[in-house]
């Protein structure tokens, strides 16, 4: 099936799966699963492929922007593993919202007040859903790197790209 994709379908096929991410993503925001700091943070880069199909609509197959769609896609990748690492205790994630505070003991009451009233309530360290034993962090992981395949072979057939 994939012989008969072209550059641009497969660019197509790309941004979409980017925009349904970013849209289950908003779905489960919606249902109640607020988002951590790095669950944010791996939207960005989904809105950026879903922004590079768009334009594709618009321009036609450019390998410039299937080129830009690739990054987006890898980009949302290495930000889905390393928060699926923060998860599993491999590596620390931000202090914003892995619950660390820095060195309590060398503050102030009121230093600490503040931090307590600053701190996030979302954590990044505990997922808040799990399927078939993969987090949400980690289907987006899996996701985007499938997604990058697309944009890959995306720019492998330039010379399709004129074609449908």
């Amino acid at each position: 099936m994939l012989e008969r994709l072209t550059a641009r379908r497969l660019a197509l096929v790309a941004s979409l799966g980017s925009a349904l991410l970013l849209a289950g993503a908003f779905a489960f925001q919606a249902a109640g699963y607020a988002p951590c700091e790095l669950c944010i943070l791996q939207r960005w880069p989904h809105l950026a492929a879903a922004v590079v199909g768009v334009a594709v609509l618009a321009f036609g197959w450019r390998k410039a922007l299937s080129a830009v769609g690739l990054l987006a896609a890898l980009a949302a990748t290495a930000f889905a593993i390393f928060h699926v690492g923060v998860e599993w205790q491999w590596w620390e994630g931000p202090m914003a919202c892995t619950g660390g505070m820095g060195d309590i003991a060398t503050m102030s009451t009121a230093e600490l007040m503040t931090r307590l009233s600053e701190a996030q309530v979302v954590r990044c360290d505990q997922p808040s859903f799990v399927f078939l034993g993969l987090s949400m962090a980690g289907w987006n992981a899996v996701c985007s790197a499938a997604l990058s395949v697309l944009w890959a072979l995306s720019l492998r057939r330039p010379r399709l790209a004129a074609s449908r």
